[in-house]
């Protein structure tokens, strides 16, 4: 009796830690070789916008507000055109009318997040920077536990510090080479430290409001909402903030070139990244996105003429395996599952199987767990 009532706890522990006996064509699926590399997709995306952004400030363009207002505007001419189309209750005066105020909370949340982590730069180091951008993955997961019910398990925490560990690999390789951009005045690095903690925490509601949208409701409304409510806002900022910074640039064919880049770059992002997020999570889009850091770097060792450190090499491979713990072990809600209503051919389109690993390993977690019930039941 002594022995049933150690295997019942073990087994409870097994199921707390997310540790089964998978068989590993379960885990180690194309589905999850997917998720990789598009996350890696994303990554290198982002990677595109930084590359573009240190060319114009190279060439005295310091416009993020100018670069977000076009991002957003493109977003506007393509996805909110196509809600405008619609007939019923998908119709975007029928959104708008139901749901406007929550779409201005998550467009204000993503404008200022952008506006925020950009303006930290001119105050606070990169190390810095690096450190505490990765503040959004916890502030992810409580949002995502509270108001997505979303639960986790150890191993999706244990991910998470293999991932930061993989960060503080990267932001040593800086160190090393001498990139921390100086001495800084204490103020000004509190003041920079804190932008980067608030852009943060506003990318963490956005990002959460993506997740809840997209699985929910459907993409393409809310990349529509986005562009709507993303451009008014970021309008209103331009004209209030950068008039006079636009009209002193010298546009020049090379200038149009990396603005160019830089929106084509957000609108893939914008656009790719809800797929992927709807197969994963905003939490597992964001540990994928701590690579874009390393990927501009790579960038950085031939445009910019940085120099290599083997850190960056284990810092991709220790970010890439936390990626693969965390997206190894699905997470599950405590909410029922509602699919969306939008029926939008890249969402049809993200998983051709029949069945997921993510609901192979669910299935089992459940049957588990059943099972552990059911043993404890025996035992009284």
């Amino acid at each position: 009796m002594e022995g049933h009532e150690e295997e019942r706890l073990c087994g409870k522990w097994r199921v707390a830690c997310g540790l089964y006996s998978y068989n590993l064509r379960d885990v180690f699926t194309w589905r999850l070789l997917k998720t990789i590399v598009m996350g890696q997709i994303l990554s290198l995306l982002i990677c595109g916008t930084a590359v573009s952004c240190q060319y114009l400030a190279e060439y005295k363009v310091e416009t993020p507000m100018l670069q977000s207002f076009l991002s957003y505007t493109l977003l506007l001419l393509v996805y909110t055109t196509i809600l405008s189309t619609r007939k019923g209750d998908r119709n975007i005066l029928q959104i708008l009318k139901n749901k406007w105020w929550k779409y201005l909370v998550m467009g204000l949340a993503d404008v200022e997040a952008n506006y925020a982590v950009v303006k930290a730069y001119q105050f606070t180091t990169l190390t810095s920077i690096q450190l505490l951008d990765c503040f959004v993955i916890p502030v992810l997961m409580v949002l995502s536990w509270f108001f997505l019910k979303t639960r986790y398990k150890l191993v999706h925490f244990v991910a998470v510090v293999v991932c930061l560990l993989g960060v503080g690999a990267m932001v040593g390789a800086d160190i090393l080479a001498g990139r921390s951009q100086g001495s800084r005045e204490t103020s000004d690095v509190v003041l920079g430290d804190g932008l980067v903690l608030l852009s943060a925490v506003l990318y963490a509601v956005s990002n959460v409001c993506q997740e809840h949208t997209v699985k929910n409701l459907s993409r393409i409304e809310f990349l529509g909402m986005m562009g709507l409510f993303g451009t008014l806002i970021s309008g209103i900022q331009l004209a209030v903030l950068e008039t006079r910074a636009v009209a002193a640039i010298e546009w020049k064919f090379h200038i149009y070139m990396l603005f160019a880049m830089y929106v084509l770059c957000m609108y893939a992002l914008y656009s790719f990244m809800p797929v992927v997020v709807r197969m994963t999570s905003a939490t597992a889009v964001n540990l994928s996105l701590l690579t874009a850091d390393l990927f501009s770097l790579f960038c950085g060792l031939f445009l910019f003429h940085y120099t290599f450190s083997t850190l960056y090499i284990i810092s991709f491979v220790v970010i890439t395996l936390g990626f693969v713990m965390f997206n190894a072990v699905p997470t599950y809600s405590a909410l029922p599952e509602s699919g969306s209503s939008d029926g939008d051919p890249a969402e049809a389109s993200a998983d051709p199987t029949a069945e997921s690993s993510s609901d192979h390993l669910l299935s089992a977690d459940r049957e588990t767990q059943r099972t552990e019930t059911l043993t404890a039941v025996a035992a009284l």
